[in-house]
């Protein structure tokens, strides 16, 4: 449980995030909450994505902020408290700035990555182990930024199978993100009846997941395209994050 409760938290802000490329799938004052919960009944924690834009060294950007924490029972024997920070282009999307603050029962990640597109180096500065360090990158987003840029591509045509394929900085190296297409399904919600696209992110298997498609998200098929459920089958009971509020959102919800 240690290591699975702060997996899935880092697993839920990378997998939220699919889109197309009009109209615009979010806008500035975006809020979204969400309730966790371990076997679909013991509250696990609550995460909290926020969207502003705002001003970054003279030029407008956007800023968004995507907290996790434990609460109840869980809390009691294993706190996480993470906090992730991210400047982006308001058009392109590209990363300026990503933060990362995280402390998981005593395990704690103190990281700035500053991003030079002129030459195509993230700075990273790790203030917990008072070491900087400079990574060459090509087309990269950042653990944040990719939950926006993703919402406004356009999978309208896809068909099940397919897959999306992202490179995501994070800690100081590049990794290969796949997200797989399952289709569509009417979900119920407790905001009622909802169109929504399934994906699944490709994870490994093994301690902590049953198998490499053991993570199923479920997006509202509009155009806001934001993430109302999360379900992780693990080697031992499941894991699940579902919509608790929004508010700010650039579309109408949409609702069957």
């Amino acid at each position: 449980m240690k290591r699975i409760i702060p997996f899935i938290f880092t697993l839920f802000f990378l997998t939220t995030a699919f889109g197309q490329e009009k109209p615009q799938a979010f806008k500035d004052g975006e809020w979204l909450r969400y309730k966790m919960s371990y076997s679909g009944f013991l509250r696990a924690g609550s995460a909290v994505l926020e969207l502003k834009e705002v001003d970054l060294n003279g030029k407008k950007v956007f800023y968004t902020k995507g907290k996790g924490w434990t609460s109840g029972m869980i809390s009691w024997f294993f706190e996480v408290d993470d906090t992730y920070e991210s400047y982006f282009d308001l058009d392109t999307i590209k990363p300026y700035v990503f933060k990362r603050k995280i402390n998981e029962g005593g395990y704690k990640k103190h990281t700035i990555t500053s991003f030079d597109y002129n030459t195509n180096t993230a700075y990273v500065q790790d203030f917990l182990k008072q070491k900087d360090s400079s990574i060459a990158f090509q087309n990269v987003q950042d653990m944040l930024s990719s939950f926006y840029f993703l919402r406004n591509r356009d999978v309208s045509q896809m068909k099940k199978g397919e897959e999306i394929i992202l490179d995501m900085f994070l800690d100081a190296q590049t990794y290969n993100f796949k997200l797989r297409f399952m289709g569509r399904q009417i979900l119920k919600t407790k905001f009622g009846k909802i169109k929504t696209l399934i994906f699944r992110p490709l994870v490994q298997s093994g301690r902590i997941f049953k198998e490499q498609e053991s993570v199923t998200i479920w997006i509202t098929d509009d155009s806001n395209k934001i993430p109302v459920k999360l379900k992780a089958d693990l080697a031992v009971g499941s894991l699940r994050a579902e919509l608790e509020a929004y508010k700010g959102l650039a579309n109408p919800f949409l609702k069957k």
